[in-house]
């Protein structure tokens, strides 16, 4: 088994697994029909593309697991996920801001991931940079939308930034298995996505009037496997089918 290979589509495959977990959580609960279907829609094309990392990611592994094994039986620590995406939907401003930081982020990425040198990872690249393109143009404008609006919705999405602002420099860490995956010309350098992350965040945030963090302090951990408190309940809620009847199927 090629380990860092494995390693490193965790890593992508991850991300969008626990984000498309929290977006899951809204179903019924958005604050208008349309915004409702949104999330849930955006939630559906996340899980879609981590069926096709973990299927590649189970054919790499070659023992006999399955993408859903991959998905639902692992242990917190085995997770790589960042913390960003693991962070709670406090209110709406927290989901939308939580989703802007990443969504950037992701159509950059993916963006690069199309060049890769292995043709499975470009095929998903390809695939998957329409939906996230839409992703990203959906969390802009309700950024706009929410600092631009009421007095209320500019403190809110304000105070959303400030406090997950703190998870984004964790995006551009490299592990090993990154960086041996850049230098066969798989993966993505993703240090070099930093500026253009950066520039294109705070162009949106000045023309939604919301103030850039001057905060220079980071977060880290979730993609060497130590997560947040979140973690935990999030894995609790997505893996209880899976653990309480084991090897279930539909």
């Amino acid at each position: 088994m090629n380990k860092n290979l494995y390693n490193y589509i965790l890593g992508i495959a991850d991300n969008s697994l626990i984000l498309g977990q929290r977006l899951g959580e809204l179903c019924g609960h958005g604050p208008s029909l349309e915004t409702d279907i949104a999330c849930t829609n955006m939630s559906l094309d996340l899980l879609g593309q981590v069926r096709s990392y973990y299927q590649y990611a189970a054919k790499i592994a070659g023992d006999g697991r399955t993408e859903d094994d991959i998905a639902m039986l692992r242990k917190e620590h085995e997770y790589f996920n960042v913390l960003l995406v693991e962070q709670p939907n406090t209110d709406f401003g927290y989901t939308i801001a939580r989703q802007f930081l990443f969504d950037v982020y992701h159509f950059l990425m993916l963006t690069e991931l199309e060049k890769s040198t292995d043709l499975n990872l470009s095929a998903i690249a390809k695939k998957a940079i329409k939906e996230a393109s839409y992703h990203k143009r959906f969390s802009s404008d309700w950024i706009k939308r929410l600092g631009d609006g009421t007095d209320e919705s500019h403190e809110r999405i304000q105070a959303a930034i400030n406090d997950l602002w703190t998870y984004t420099d964790e995006l551009f860490h490299q592990t090993e298995a990154d960086k041996a995956m850049v230098e066969e010309g798989v993966g993505v350098d993703v240090t070099k996505l930093k500026d253009a992350y950066y520039e294109e965040v705070k162009t949106v945030l000045e023309t939604a009037t919301i103030e850039v963090p001057e905060s220079k302090y980071f977060q880290k951990g979730g993609k060497q496997g130590i997560h947040t408190e979140h973690m935990g309940y999030l894995l609790a809620d997505l893996q209880y089918m899976q653990r309480t009847y084991p090897n279930m199927e539909w």
